[in-house]
């Protein structure tokens, strides 16, 4: 049993009211220290950290809130600690955890000194209020084992985290994956229990909700294939291909062409075909596959337009600001 006194928390979160509670309640007497980092809330979230005993970091306007800079700003002030914690579990304000799973954690991290990372698996605490919700619940469920990166619920070892200089505040998508990537090329390895870890709350209810967070997905592609070449390879080539190239060349074709425009319909319907299969074969039943597998295919357009968006930032040397879903 790994003490808890090698173990705090670092929650990040703007304005999750009751979710923050739950998060705050989740971590007593499972770690020695808790800090929250809060991005301009507006509601109570500071005060009820304070009520559950949490060390609170406020961050300033003057830089864009992201979850990379609210991570990196909590484990700096864990870092002014004269009892610095050998390990720091990574939550977001929205998520809580399961019980019990921090000391599985700590187990499997401090047996095997090359590991970096300890994660597992994040559950939607109602997949039935929206196909949205549904889907980000079976996107949490990523293979277990050995992985190449996890989301930004994770136990990170502290002497891991220093090394590579933590997360970059500069990434507003994905950068959990640019965090993880630059582990694994220090040498470091990742790893994903089978086990619940914590419990979210997407409350994605509304298409446009849906879809500004693909407009952020796309964004984070585009930027994080920026500073890792090899990263993103083929979620940007489905992404250019199906939510740019073909659809130029549909509308060539229904202008010019209309043999042309028949073709893109069918590496549509092939497209969406393979991903609904795929899908079903994975567990998901046909009817929810293919659910899922339209929006899947339909969130081409909006990767489309974050990925703009973030070359368009990066031409005009703007500042990368978050994209915001909920």
């Amino acid at each position: 049993m790994i003490p808890q006194t090698k173990i705090g928390a670092v929650i990040i979160g703007r304005n999750e009211g009751k979710r923050l509670v739950n998060c705050l309640k989740s971590l007593r007497n499972e770690v020695s220290l808790v800090i929250y980092v809060d991005s301009g809330s507006t509601d109570s979230s500071i005060e009820n950290a304070k009520k559950y005993g949490a060390e609170c970091v406020l961050l300033d306007s003057d830089r864009p809130f992201t979850a990379a800079r609210a991570r990196t700003a909590g484990f700096e002030r864990i870092k002014q600690r004269a009892d610095i914690p050998e390990f720091v579990q990574f939550i977001d304000g929205d998520c809580w955890l399961e019980e019990g799973y921090i000391a599985k954690a700590a187990t499997q991290i401090s047996d095997d000194p090359g590991l970096a990372v300890v994660t597992g698996w994040r559950t939607e605490i109602d997949p039935g209020a929206s196909v949205f919700n549904e889907m980000c619940d079976h996107e949490w469920h990523g293979p277990t084992g050995d992985i190449m990166a996890c989301g930004g619920d994770m136990m990170v070892r502290v002497s891991a985290f220093e090394q590579i200089g933590g997360f970059n505040p500069k990434v507003i998508a994905a950068e959990d994956d640019e965090f993880c990537i630059r582990l694994r090329k220090a040498g470091w390895s990742l790893h994903r229990l089978p086990l619940s870890m914590t419990h979210h709350d997407a409350n994605m209810l509304q298409f446009g909700q849906w879809w500004n967070r693909a407009v952020r997905t796309g964004h984070g592609f585009e930027q994080v294939n920026d500073l890792h070449p090899e990263y993103f390879i083929r979620e940007r080539r489905r992404m250019w291909i199906y939510g740019g190239a073909l659809p130029v060349l549909g509308l060539v074709g229904a202008v010019f062409y209309w043999p042309l425009l028949m073709f893109v319909f069918a590496l549509f319907a092939i497209s969406y075909a393979r991903t609904a299969l795929g899908l079903a074969k994975a567990g998901l039943p046909r009817l929810r596959a293919g659910h899922h597998a339209f929006y899947l295919f339909l969130s081409k357009f909006p990767n489309i337009i974050g990925a703009l968006t973030y070359h368009k930032r990066r031409r005009q040397g703007a500042e990368m600001v978050i994209i915001e879903y909920k």
